[in-house]
């Protein structure tokens, strides 16, 4: 179980460091780098499925810290594939704008006597305006329902985290100052998930406002 422990927690790793290169990919290499990350992903939890079984063949003595071991490896990329699924829709979405940009400055608006190309009017503009704010409001409704269930996995890990090191502690007998740092910090997770969604409505709420 260590050598695959070991060879999965690496993976976790080099995954990391692929993220940082998607952020600087350009147009011709990214779907590949995302290819790449998606396939390392599924090979961790691959990895993981196998070290679940594993830990529970461990001996007594063993087998909790085993599980923890794998849990936070569970977390670890939990959270990496909602960065994933975070950066393909931000990436979607400004494709399709760069698209529908590109489309609207090469439409030519002619006359019935076939003059030449006629300015876009008021109307078209706001209507784009209007359209642009939709986009983006559906833009961030994405982005903030995937954080928000990214979170909410996250907290149901820690929380399952959480009962198995109060297990451990009780065998282990670990002291009180350690149990109060386990809890300080599922509640500042709590605080944080919180925050997020306070932050979310409020852009979404100045979205509608200014830009509508």
């Amino acid at each position: 179980m260590d050598a695959l422990y070991h060879q999965t927690n690496k993976q976790v790793h080099e995954v990391q460091l692929h993220m940082g290169r998607l952020e600087t990919s350009d147009k011709q290499s990214v779907h590949l780098v995302e290819n790449e990350v998606q396939a390392r992903i599924d090979q961790i939890f691959s990895n993981l499925e196998r070290l679940e079984i594993l830990s529970s063949k461990e001996p007594p003595s063993k087998r909790q810290n085993a599980k923890l071991r794998v849990d936070q490896l569970k977390y670890d990329v939990q959270h990496l594939q909602t960065a994933l699924r975070n950066f393909q829709h931000r990436r979607y979405n400004r494709e399709q704008q760069e698209r529908e940009r590109e489309e609207l400055l090469t439409r030519t608006y002619t006359t019935n006597d076939s003059d030449t190309t006629i300015p876009i009017d008021e109307t078209l503009q706001f209507n784009t305006s209007l359209h642009n704010a939709h986009r983006g409001m559906d833009e961030l409704l994405g982005s903030g329902s995937s954080i928000l269930d990214g979170l909410r996995d996250q907290r149901r890990t820690l929380k399952g985290t959480q009962k198995k090191i109060l297990d451990v502690a009780n065998m282990l007998g670990l002291s009180n100052t350690v149990m109060r740092l386990i809890e300080k910090r599922a509640f500042q997770d709590k605080c944080i998930m919180i925050g997020g969604m306070l932050l979310t409505f409020v852009v979404m709420y100045l979205v509608v406002r200014y830009l509508t």
